[in-house]
């Protein structure tokens, strides 16, 4: 039962609360970057890839083995060759390491020369330790990252914008304020609340025609070259 349980709240925040990933930006972004796999021999990295599998070309790296895992190991010491790789993949990820910019430099290192990053980190959301939580990053922020680390920008842009920012702002606010009586509750409130605001994130599709739209969203991602 347990593991039912665990594979329901896994669909629930994969789908519904932290869709981050699911964005129609995300997908467009990443099919056309992972098409440099598709040619003769390139191989992509996936930091903090948890459970998924997005490319057969690519190795999962993540700090806890799994099924899906290749490689376990920190960003901030990648136990992988210098120049390893011709595409790597982090998202969601960096917001939960202690030193984003030497995980930055790592990734650096194991790209080939002309290989492309691809980035994405969360702005406007709560507190999610996996199993720790450092960081948000505003757009100057996740540019910072790629320059000092001497990528090349090539792209940056929203993920999700302010009505996802707002709705993830929102859910959190409501489930801890309802469960102050009764802490034991605060998992089942957030639920309620995530499925109940769920429209709010509509409102990312008005906010992307605001010259204001960077100040409040859910996240962003920025694609840069070595």
């Amino acid at each position: 039962m347990s593991l039912i349980i665990r594979k329901l709240q896994n669909i629930f925040v994969k789908y519904i609360y932290a869709d981050h990933n699911s964005s129609s930006i995300v997908k467009e972004k990443l099919n056309d970057l992972l098409k440099i796999l598709d040619q003769n021999n390139k191989t992509g990295l996936n930091v903090g890839a948890g459970d998924t599998k997005i490319h057969p070309r690519i190795k999962n790296l993540d700090i806890i083995s799994g099924h899906q895992i290749d490689i376990v190991g920190f960003v901030e010491d990648i136990p992988c060759p210098d120049e390893s790789f011709d595409l790597v993949v982090t998202q969601e990820c960096l917001e939960h390491v202690k030193d984003p910019f030497k995980g930055m430099n790592e990734m650096y290192r194991v790209l080939k020369k002309g290989g492309k990053i691809y980035l994405q980190l969360p702005f406007i959301i709560g507190y999610h330790p996996g199993p720790t939580d450092f960081w948000r990053f505003t757009v100057e922020g996740i540019e910072e990252l790629a320059i000092r680390s001497n990528f090349n920008l090539l792209e940056k842009g929203i993920v999700v914008g302010g009505g996802s920012g707002y709705y993830r702002i929102s859910v959190e606010f409501f489930a801890v304020l309802f469960s102050i009586p009764f802490d034991f509750f605060y998992k089942s409130f957030k639920v309620f609340f995530a499925l109940l605001l769920f429209p709010l994130k509509a409102f990312d599709y008005i906010f992307r025609y605001s010259h204001q739209k960077n100040r409040i969203p859910g996240g962003f991602y920025l694609i840069a070259q070595k």
